[in-house]
This record gives C-alpha cells, structure tokens and sequence, in this order.
C-alpha cells in the first residue's frame, strides 16, 4: 500500500536501542506470536509478499459432524493466535521523521460444529500498541500500520454461517477470502477480512466460486482510518452492488486461474479479469514450477482504473534451497493507473512494501525480482532483490525504485514462530533522498492455539 511509503520513525540509533528492548519484552511476555506449519516450498508461493502471507495464517480447525443443536456448541471449537509486532522505519530523506510501534494482540476464534451441514463462525481480532515501545501516539514518531493513529484496533473479524454438502460450499458473512484481487494480506498484525456471500463447487478437482463482497477490514482498508480520518466504523463499503467475483481454479501438475471482477468502488470501479497458467516438474531432489499471468482492468465511472500487465515466472528448487526470477510489464494507458484490488494483490513482483501498481500510473511500468530461500533445520531464511523502473509519464517524470527484503523465520515447534523481516527501499532515479529512501525492519512473535 502506497501509505506504506509515507510512514515515518523518529529516535536516533533506533535498529540498535529500541529493537533490543523491544525484542526483550516480548521474549519475557507470555502472549506471543503464530506459527503455520505450511512449508512454503510445497505452497508455491509466487511473490515475497504472497511468502510472508502464510507465516501468518491461523490453522484451520477440523469441524465436527453432531447429530443433535446442542451438540454443535458442545463439539464446537475454539482457535486463534497471540501475536506481537514490532516495526519501525528509518528514513533518509530531509525533514522526513522515523517512526516506530510495537503492537500486541492476536485473534480468537469460535467455530460451531456441523449438524445438517449447517455451522457457524465467529472471530474477533484487536491489536494495540505498547507504549513503552512506540512513539507518541498520534505524533509523526508513531508507525500507526500495526493498530491505527489512535494506538488501538479492535473489530469482529468474522462472523459467518456455513452450509456445506458434498462439494458445494456457501459462506455468508464476515470472513476470510484468498482470490487474486480480493486476499487476506496477512504481513503486519491485522489480517484483511471481508463481509461477504461465497459460494464454491468443486468438479473433478475444479473449483467454481462465485461471490461478492460488501465491505472489509484489516490493515488494506486502513485500520478503521482513511488517509488519517477516523472514519465511521472499522468496516469500509465497497460501495454500489459491492464487488462481484466469479473464479476457476485448477491446481494438479498444471495450474489454471480463471477470474472476473466488478469492481464498485468509485475511486477503482472497473471491470478486472486474471488469468494465470503453471506447470509444475519434480523428482526426488530437484523440482521446477512456471507461471504465466494477465491482468486486464476496464475503467468505470471515469475511475481512471485502465491496465493491462504481463507477468512470467521460473523457480527451482534443489532439496533444501530455491532460487526464482519474476517478471511483471504494465502497459501504458495514458492517464489511467493500475488498481490490485482490495488486499495485497497477485503480481508475481509484489514484495514486502513495493508492488507495481505505485508507479504504473499514466506510463509503461515494469518490475523485475530476484529470489532465494534455503531451509535448514528450523530455520528459514528469504531473501528478494526487486527492481522497478516507469518510463517518462505525460510529466516528463521517471520513477525507478529499487527494494530489498530480507526475512529470517525460526519456528520453535508447530505453535510458536519467530520472525524477522528488514526491508531496505532506494530511490534510484533521484540524485537526493526522497520518500522512497528508506529502511524497515519487523520483528513478529506469533503463538497458534
């Protein structure tokens, strides 16, 4: 998110001083962090984003199958996460302010067994920062992505009902969506949930899903603010009909995505298809997967939303290590941006802070990003060096970032997770340092349950 680019950090020799003591008091704290035991290698995640995306996620619970009403609260059961976040940056631009917080929190959860295929779900998710370890709140000196300007955030993430038989699914309600242009965004401490009605079928391992989602929460929509204005509830509209969705998907050998938005939303309202292809090679130790994907965006409402982006994928990997080049080009449409949907987005490119989106606007965009990951032990480390150049715009202007991000995970065992994330960003098209000068770095501690 392009916010992202304007958060600032203030405290001298802040990587030293306040990360030590920060790091300490959340060691000593007995509420921390999640872990999944989802290895990142067998999910294929396509960007470094997508990669952070899952250390967060809460594991899904077996529901159980009851015969009588009260039973279903009774079997029902309970999950969640403790999470605790420190992030701060140090700018380098003049007249710019660093700005840190660390925020604790985490996610509990209720889900009503089954009887009839019927069940029910319910999650609430606060996060809320310490004060000892964050700047003033409300000051240029606070990082507000991890709770809000007023230093807490808290909201009923999920509540849906559930109908399943067979292989047909229908969801209503608040919950958890993963689509290309609709997705959780889980890499600080408020994951994305939406309100919304979903419907999937699966057919000879393809899946249908048709949907459409009135409003959603979560660090994407702003923490309860927009641009620093408080705003009325914790849940932004999507405005008109809300955004419609219908999707395929395939995942064997080959992998397909089939997927068509209606987007409302006044500032983004278009019409958004995307399609990607994969083919997937392994052997015993050595295993090979490319992508194709097509981005096309219609605008309406003179949104100014009109794009069309290319992306290539290639990775390997050799027993414990993998290595992957992505490739992302949006076409120029004069005047006219690119938009990734409410959440992180699916650009094979998409990092940690950077996606293609904040400069494929009014020019020809492309991005190009180099990756590695090598597992030993307990330990898994991340590395992405992304390269993202925009040709002259209708101002004569160029924009060429460079961002690398660099993350160290530690899972202790199946429930408890450490990790560490330094996000390094330069502007390179500029002989002075801007807002695209600076350095991040996160900390997270997270326990599942």
């Amino acid at each position: 998110d392009s916010r992202y680019h304007h958060l600032k950090f203030n405290s001298k020799g802040f990587f030293m001083q306040k990360t030590i003591a920060i790091i300490l008091s959340l060691s000593l704290s007995s509420a921390v962090l999640i872990a999944n035991d989802t290895d990142i290698r067998e999910d294929r995640e396509k960007s470094f984003r997508k990669a952070i995306d899952i250390f967060g996620k809460i594991d899904e619970k077996d529901v159980s199958t009851v015969d009588k009403f009260k039973q279903m609260f009774s079997d029902g059961k309970v999950s969640g996460q403790i999470r605790s976040v420190f992030a701060g940056y140090k700018q380098k631009a003049v007249g710019e302010v660093d700005t840190y917080a660390t925020a604790l929190g985490g996610t509990l959860k209720y889900e009503l067994a089954s009887l009839h295929g019927f069940n029910a779900g319910f999650a609430f998710t606060t996060s809320q920062d310490l004060g000892f370890a964050t700047g003033d709140t409300g000051s240029s000196k606070q990082n507000d992505e991890l709770s809000s300007p007023s230093g807490g955030y808290s909201a009923l993430s999920e509540a849906y009902v559930n109908y399943k038989n067979g292989d047909l699914n229908i969801r209503l309600g608040r919950q958890m969506i993963d689509t290309p242009l609709a997705d959780t965004d889980d890499i600080r401490m408020v994951a994305n949930t939406f309100e919304a009605y979903m419907l999937t079928y699966e057919f000879n391992k393809v899946i249908f899903t048709l949907g459409n989602v009135q409003q959603w929460q979560g660090t994407g929509a702003g923490l309860g603010y927009i641009n620093g204005v408080r705003q009325d509830t914790n849940w932004i509209d999507t405005e008109g009909r809300g955004t419609s969705m219908i999707g395929l998907s395939y995942e064997q050998s080959v992998e397909l995505n089939a997927w068509h938005y209606d987007i409302q939303k006044q500032d983004s309202a278009s019409q958004a298809s995307y399609f990607d292809l994969g083919y997937h090679w392994e052997n015993e130790s050595v295993s090979a997967h490319g992508y194709v994907q097509y981005l096309h965006e219609s605008e309406m409402k003179n949104s100014g939303v009109d794009a069309d982006i290319h992306g290539v994928l290639f990775e390997v990997f050799l027993d414990n290590m993998g290595i992957n080049v992505a490739y992302n080009k949006a076409k120029r449409h004069k005047g006219k941006k690119s938009y990734s949907g409410i959440g992180g987005g699916s650009l094979y490119t998409n990092m940690d802070t950077m996606i293609l989106d904040l400069i494929a606007d009014d020019r020809e965009a492309s991005s190009i990003v180099l990756g590695l990951d090598y597992s030993i032990d307990n330990f898994t480390f991340l590395y992405a060096y992304g390269d993202f150049v925009g040709e002259e715009n209708i101002d004569r202007k160029k924009e060429h970032i460079v961002e690398q991000n660099l993350a160290v995970e530690y899972k202790v065992n199946d429930e408890f997770m450490l990790m560490a994330i330094y996000v390094k960003e330069e502007d390179k098209e500029s002989a002075t340092n801007t807002t695209y000068d600076w350095d991040r770095l996160q900390v997270m501690i997270e326990y599942n349950f």
